[in-house]
């Protein structure tokens, strides 16, 4: 009985959060460089790999109206499990430790259980979201959508769209708000600790709950690298992708104890 206990209190006794300066994001992202740095080859396979794997996905949207947006939107709320590899990297490097591309995988299979719920959860989010994103598209166009070529073109610069482009905000905004509430520091959490993923969520919610400053500016910087990294057609998250996912970490890192 009182292995139990002592189990139980292992998942489930929440960390310290810590309250940090609003323009802290900012030496995240400078830690952050410093690990693609030293792992240059390990960070930029994952950026490879997942813009890649982003291009291919927009590329099989593209003619599709109602899961292009989706599909963009959906990278984000992806992210967070898809930079696993990188929390590896930088835990190492924090550690004193190199890193390949083998040993950050390592990492990841050694919490394969906890990444597989955190990216089921993620998975049913996602896929919510591109039936909500369907539903709009029957609701406000029916059979009748703008050509795929000039989507964004026709819907946000037409006028003709306003309601859809602010119901669609509103919910798309609202959604990506509560992720990133949960999935902030889940992930490194996850990687570093013995953790369950509902402590981790909750921890992370903490944490944007008590540094709004700090959040606020580490969303928009998010937003803008992977607005960027879609512009460039996938070319620059090569970089970006590493840079956020190391900066990740060491937000973690800096708010929780």
């Amino acid at each position: 009985m009182a292995n139990s206990s002592s189990h139980l209190d292992r998942h489930f006794t929440m960390p310290t959060i810590r309250t940090v300066d609003a323009a802290r994001p900012l030496v995240w992202l400078r830690k952050a460089w410093n690990d693609v740095l030293e792992s240059p080859v390990a960070s930029l396979s994952y950026g490879v790999f997942f813009s890649v794997l982003g291009y291919l996905t927009l590329a099989f949207a593209s003619d599709k109206p109602h899961l292009f947006p989706a599909a963009i939107s959906g990278f984000f709320l992806v992210g967070p499990l898809a930079a696993a590899g990188l929390y590896e990297i930088s835990r190492r490097h924090e550690a004193g430790r190199s890193c390949s591309l083998v040993e950050s995988m390592a990492g990841i299979v050694r919490h394969k259980d906890q990444l597989f719920q955190f990216g089921l959860l993620l998975a049913i989010v996602l896929i919510g979201w591109e039936r909500m994103s369907a539903i709009l598209f029957a609701m406000f166009f029916g059979g009748d959508a703008p050509d795929p070529g000039n989507f964004f073109t026709e819907v946000l610069f037409s006028g003709r769209y306003v309601h859809f482009v602010v119901a669609y905000m509103v919910l798309g905004g609202a959604l990506a708000a509560l992720v990133f509430a949960l999935a902030a520091v889940a992930v490194p959490m996850l990687m570093d600790r013995e953790s369950d993923v509902v402590t981790a969520m909750m921890s992370s919610a903490r944490a944007v709950g008590c540094n709004p400053g700090a959040m606020i500016l580490w969303a928009a910087i998010i937003v803008a690298g992977m607005l960027l990294g879609f512009a460039s057609l996938m070319f620059g998250m090569i970089v970006l992708l590493p840079i956020i996912g190391h900066a990740t970490w060491h937000a973690y890192r800096d708010l929780v104890a």
